[in-house]
């Protein structure tokens, strides 16, 4: 048991440094001696967690994956219409660009047109988070919150503007106006869709 909780801590300590290193000089530049020589470790530390470099950018991206799925836990025992209002908050939070380097992350996005491994590693967690915001969407319709015909229909439009979004925001600064009035503006839109049935505040979001 000891062992097994070493090896993990480990292969998070490697990958977080794998991450940094693509961070800082592209994913496509990162060599497994660059990040052994950051760490100040041998190459073959690496490789016994590691076997290749291919092993060690499927820990990157399970490592992308699970940060940003973190960013949507809500609490379950809050009411339907709270963590309706949290869901779309989190969606379009700032806190994924805090997280996660956007460089990083799309060229980790990119190889899914060249390995059906990655492409289903990141369609499970789309799928996952798309079923995620239905359960929502349909909690808050049977307390009759919001007025949706499908809300599996409509969580897969929310996701489709959201992932649009951030897309087209990643060629702005994170203080940019553009990007906080755009961000909010899109927000609106993901509302208009669920159709709340009382008006909401302009405090019902923490931004």
């Amino acid at each position: 048991m000891g062992r097994k909780s070493l090896k993990k801590v480990r292969q998070r300590e490697i990958i977080e440094a794998f991450y940094n290193v693509a961070k800082q000089e592209g994913l496509e530049n990162t060599s497994i001696a660059k990040v052994a020589k950051v760490m100040g470790i041998n190459t073959s530390l690496i490789l016994h967690y590691f076997k290749t470099k291919e092993a060690l950018l499927f820990g990157l991206i399970n490592y992308i994956l699970e940060n940003y799925k973190s960013l949507y836990t809500i609490n379950n025992e809050e009411s339907s219409d709270v963590r309706l209002i949290k869901t779309v908050d989190n969606l379009f939070s700032r806190d994924w660009n805090n997280l996660i380097d956007d460089g990083v992350f799309y060229s980790c996005y990119t190889l899914i047109f060249r390995n059906d491994n990655i492409k289903s590693a990141f369609k499970d967690l789309h799928d996952s988070l798309r079923e995620f915001l239905a359960e929502v969407i349909e909690d808050a319709k049977k307390d009759g919150i919001i007025e949706v015909k499908d809300p599996k229909e409509t969580a897969e439009l929310i996701f489709v503007l959201v992932e649009g979004a951030y897309y087209y925001l990643s060629l702005f600064d994170t203080d940019d106006k553009a990007y906080l009035e755009n961000t909010e503006r899109y927000k609106q839109a993901a509302l208009n869709m669920l159709n709340f049935k009382h008006k909401l505040s302009s405090t019902s979001f923490n931004n």
